[in-house]
Parts: structure tokens; sequence; C-alpha cells
């Protein structure tokens, strides 16, 4: 079996994990009153978006333990790429505020754009900074690369 098809299931049922996730993220926002998009094409455009981001950063996990070897290294790893990303993208503030330096990386860094994503289709009124079409385009950029690099990693266990 290629390494491609192992690691392609192992980030597809990371998104199909998500979904039901993002289903609980839908009943929480409209029981705390927040405004939903409940039209078709927004909850396809947020499966499709969870799905994508959530099979980029299962791959990029995967790409961290194939490098690291233990259990515990690689946990830190993990934190340790985990947390730049989320504090370095518009999830908890807006890119206007930030530094110029911060700027830069949040540019480059894939959640700020699934975000974005997200925020424009979840929320009735919603604005995309970049546009869904790019926000979706660096989503499946970023997954079709970690795949391919997690690809050439993962060890070729169908030997």
């Amino acid at each position: 079996m290629p390494r491609l098809a192992l690691v392609l299931g192992k980030a597809l049922s990371a998104g199909v994990r998500a979904l039901p996730q993002a289903a609980m993220v839908y009943i929480l926002a409209w029981a705390l009153g927040v405004r939903i998009n409940w039209r078709v094409p927004a909850l396809a455009g947020v499966a499709l978006t969870v799905l994508l981001g959530a099979a980029a950063f299962s791959t990029l996990s995967l790409i961290a333990a194939c490098i690291v070897k233990t259990r515990e290294r690689f946990m830190g790893i993990g934190q340790a790429l985990t947390m730049p990303l989320f504090f370095a993208s518009n999830a908890v503030y807006p890119i206007s505020i930030m530094p110029s330096w911060l700027k830069a990386f949040a540019q480059i860094n894939p959640l700020t754009y699934e975000v974005d994503a997200m925020r424009a289709l979840m929320v009735a009124g919603g604005r995309s900074l970049y546009g869904i079409g790019l926000d979706l385009a660096v989503l499946v950029a970023t997954t079709v690369a970690l795949l391919g690099v997690a690809s050439r990693l993962y060890p070729n266990l169908a030997r």
C-alpha cells in the first residue's frame, strides 16, 4: 500500500472527526445567541474548511511524529508548534493590531486563513478579509504540501 494512502487516510479521518466538533460549536454559538448563517452553501463551506484544516494540522502532527521517535518529545514538539500557530493567527485578536513582525507571520500562517473562512461562513453577515476562495486555496495548498512531506517521512510499513 502506498504511504500516501496511509497518510491521506489519517488526514481524512481527522477531518471527519472534526465535523461533529464543528456541529457542537454551531449548537453552542446558537445557544449563546450568535447569529448563525444557516444557508446550505455556508454550511457546506464550513464543512469543507473544517475538513481541510483538520487534515492539514493532523498531517503536520504526523510529520512531527515521524521526525521524533519518542512520545514525550512528540508531545513537547506538538505544543511548540501548535501554540505559536494559534497565537500568531487571527483566532484571538485581529491582525490589524498586531506588530508588523507578527503580521508577517500571520500572513503565512494557514490557521489565519481557516479562521477567516470560518468566521465569514458561520456568522450571519460575516466578512472574509482575504476572500473565501483564497482562504480555501491556502488550505488546499497547505494540505497537499504537508501530505507530500508526510508521505515521504512516513515509515514504509507496507513492506
